[in-house]
């Protein structure tokens, strides 16, 4: 192992034990790590110099969006950082390097609320009309995780490590563990998805006590974010809705629509589990869109004949 290993090793272990990092950020940072050491020449930290990053940066660029690139290049300044930290190099190469790139602006893909309805209407209906049993239940599962996720906007890690005690199916209360090991509660606002809710828990009580997570397979083993996408596309596929939809744009939806109905920024940020405001402000650019097209569709000035 040679010492630039055993220092990245060492910072993966800090960051596990002391900053606490889930277990997705640090596989990105093990990856970020392993494809800088193998692809800059064979040095010690102490000797990597501003050139040798420029180089590696360069490359970057040349091989992944904008976005990824600057992903990458976080990674290795926060490494770098620690070196200094730890005073295991004597002067930070970052220090010297002045990286700016304009970054593309993407808005968030949000689900129009119509197709939404389709979407939950398919659902309920198999639930109803469901040809057996485990089809009725299985639609009652797939409900209930379709309508928590549009309910509180919560990212699709969130709800499938939702354990039994954290859902309180009498009022609706969830605490949510979110990034960094942060914990937050939302309350679900609709009677009828609590309702819904508490059907779920006592058709699937077996499946959940058998593994302690509250969303669960059939199998009763605790539900994957994979097996939540293959139930959108079964059941867009089922709604011929001819738009790609993933568990992530239903917290999109659900924040934009609380944007435009004039809900304070900050607590869309809270509900959400923002740690910083400028996270939550690009659904700001959503809203602009949106009204921008009701002006320029609605207002009366567009009927006048001058």
């Amino acid at each position: 192992m040679t010492h630039l290993q055993a220092q990245i090793d060492s910072y993966l272990e800090y960051c596990r034990c002391q900053k606490r990092l889930d277990s997705k950020t640090l596989k990105a940072y093990r990856t970020d790590l392993a494809q800088f050491s193998s692809q800059i020449p064979p040095v010690d930290a102490p000797n990597i110099t501003p050139e040798i990053l420029e180089n590696f940066i360069a490359g970057l660029h040349q091989a992944y969006k904008p976005r990824t690139a600057k992903r990458k290049i976080a990674t290795l300044k926060a490494f770098f950082h620690y070196l200094e930290y730890r005073e295991q190099i004597e002067k930070n190469p970052f220090s010297r390097l002045r990286i700016k790139f304009r970054e593309p602006s993407t808005l968030p893909k949000t689900i129009p609320l119509s197709a939404v309805e389709s979407f939950l209407r398919v659902i309920y209906k198999q639930h109803r009309n469901g040809k057996t049993d485990y089809q009725r239940k299985s639609a009652l599962r797939d409900a209930a995780v379709i309508e928590t996720l549009f309910s509180t906007g919560m990212r699709i890690s969130e709800l499938c490590s939702l354990n039994t005690g954290d859902v309180n199916t009498e009022d609706g209360n969830i605490l949510i563990n979110g990034k960094g090991s942060k914990e937050r509660r939302i309350q679900i606002g609709n009677s009828d998805v609590i309702h819904l809710l508490n059907k779920y828990k006592a058709h699937f009580l077996p499946e959940i006590q058998q593994c302690s997570h509250f969303f669960v397979s059939m199998a009763g083993r605790a539900l994957t974010d994979q097996s939540v996408r293959r139930m959108i596309n079964k059941y867009t596929a089922l709604a011929a809705i001819e738009l790609h939809i993933t568990p992530h744009m239903f917290r999109h939806t659900f924040a934009t629509c609380l944007l435009e109905a004039d809900v304070d920024i900050r607590y869309i940020q809270k509900m959400l589990g923002h740690s910083s405001i400028n996270i939550t402000e690009i659904y700001t650019h959503v809203a602009m869109s949106k009204q921008t097209d009701i002006l320029a569709t609605k207002h009366p000035r567009k009927n006048f004949h001058i």
